[in-house]
């Protein structure tokens, strides 16, 4: 059925539903007109959901899912705080929404985990690849920071508190920078994206394989292994965002590329929400955490494995039973 018809045949029970609804908002509903709400309110709920499997524009769209919107509040009169809102994402939403977009999450994932396991492998093998992606003075700096006899990386552990702080929010600019930079770029025809995850994991990967063929491994992953199981999914996860935009704009459907790229943007951009907090979390471990000395490295890596494990299961399992908060 075309939009138009479509809108002409439901267009006065719209109507009529709004205005029924402005009466229960001011509270000069009388009784016998709210008998009929709950089948009102499901059948504006039936119509929202066909304009949205047909396709229909955001036009149309976005006041019904308003009226549905108001609808919900006026049939339960509860007012959800923002605070349950928040913690209903993070607890559920977000890994619903990260399974709901799982295609573009594998592709991200292949992209940004193949390039950074594949090429770290070649340079630990071929150890001269890597001045093909970095330069000598930045292999050097690596090394230095990274060198097991260094007390370099002892003396960044060793800093104040205070200092923890302020490296806590310089983890967080730089990390978040590169997640934006990943997802905005997916504007670009998703080929932006594409290139931020291929390019991280591969610059990734050659650092990684340098300083474990040279004998800096162990320094390297005990440092890393804690804050990267959010912090490398979260790189994953802005990519697959700015995949689904440029997917968007490759291959819309019947909508406009402007009204398919606004549809996209609504899951992209809660789903880079979810990314901020993974971030959050893998500065604050990166800051208090990974940068101490004393833990011995097999305590390291135990705590690692025990965070990669736990964002596997929080994004597999997490939001799967019935009565999980929205």
């Amino acid at each position: 059925m075309k939009q138009s018809l479509f809108e002409s045949r439901h267009q006065p029970e719209w109507q009529r539903f709004s205005q029924l609804l402005e009466q229960l908002e001011r509270r000069r509903a009388k009784a016998e007109d709210c008998l009929s709400f709950p089948q009102d309110y499901r059948r504006l709920c039936q119509h929202l959901a066909l304009a949205q499997e047909r396709g229909y524009s955001s036009y149309l769209i976005d006041p019904l899912q308003q009226l549905a919107l108001r609808g919900h509040q006026q049939l339960y009169r509860q007012r959800t705080p923002l605070s349950a809102k928040v913690l209903g994402f993070v607890l559920a939403g977000f890994p619903r929404l990260v399974r709901e977009q799982w295609r573009f999450v594998l592709a991200a994932g292949l992209l940004f985990f193949g390039s950074l396991l594949g090429f770290g492998l070649l340079v630990y093998l071929f150890p001269d690849l890597v001045y093909s992606l970095i330069s000598p003075e930045q292999v050097g700096a690596m090394q230095s920071m990274y060198d097991p006899d260094s007390s370099r990386l002892g003396r960044d552990a060793a800093r104040a508190s205070s200092e923890d702080w302020v490296m806590f929010g310089y983890y967080i600019m730089n990390n978040i920078g590169i997640a934006f930079q990943t997802f905005a770029s997916g504007l670009l025809f998703g080929l932006g994206s594409v290139f931020f995850l291929f390019f991280n994991g591969l610059m990734i990967g050659a650092i990684a394989g340098h300083l474990t063929q040279i004998g800096s491994g162990q320094t390297f992953w005990s440092f890393v292994i804690g804050h990267g199981a959010f912090e490398l999914t979260a790189i994953a996860l802005a990519g697959a965002a700015g995949l689904q935009l440029g997917w968007a704009l490759i291959a819309p459907g019947r909508l406009p590329r402007g009204e398919a790229l606004l549809q996209a943007s609504r899951k992209s951009v809660q789903l880079v929400c979810g990314v901020m907090l993974f971030l959050l979390i893998a500065a604050f471990i990166e800051a208090y955490w990974s940068s101490l000395t004393w833990p011995a490295p097999w305590i390291k890596y135990l705590v690692g494995a025990a965070l990669w494990a736990l964002v596997a299961l929080y994004l597999i399992f997490a939001g799967r039973t019935a009565h999980a908060p929205e």
